[in-house]
């Protein structure tokens, strides 16, 4: 965008947003078509004058939690925050029977 302002805005915001085809990448991050596009809609809403909140909130209204790399912690997306957890203790509790084994 010209304004660096509302280059700095719309970076800001391409950060606050997975694409939903990586899912492991914003869509600053990403080359996927829908991220090019997402990053289209996030310039073009700034230059409407629309507020940060309003542009994440219309994205969000349309492609749901995923869509946000901070999903909000609610019964159906426990899952998106304690995967890692759980995968984590999981993988630690197993290296620990493997070597417990290993001694005896």
């Amino acid at each position: 965008m010209a304004d660096p302002v509302q280059e700095a805005r719309a970076q800001t915001i391409y950060k606050e947003l997975r694409c939903t085809v990586c899912q492991n990448q914003s869509i600053a991050d990403s080359n996927a078509d829908i991220a090019s596009d997402l990053r289209r809609l996030v310039r073009e809403e700034i230059g409407k004058g629309k507020s940060d909140r309003d542009i994440v909130d219309y994205i969000h209204s349309r492609y749901g939690d995923f869509v946000l790399m901070k999903p909000p912690f609610m019964a159906h997306t426990w899952a998106l925050w304690l995967a890692p957890v759980i995968v984590l203790l999981g993988g630690g509790l197993m290296c620990l029977r493997v070597i417990r084994r290993a001694r005896s």
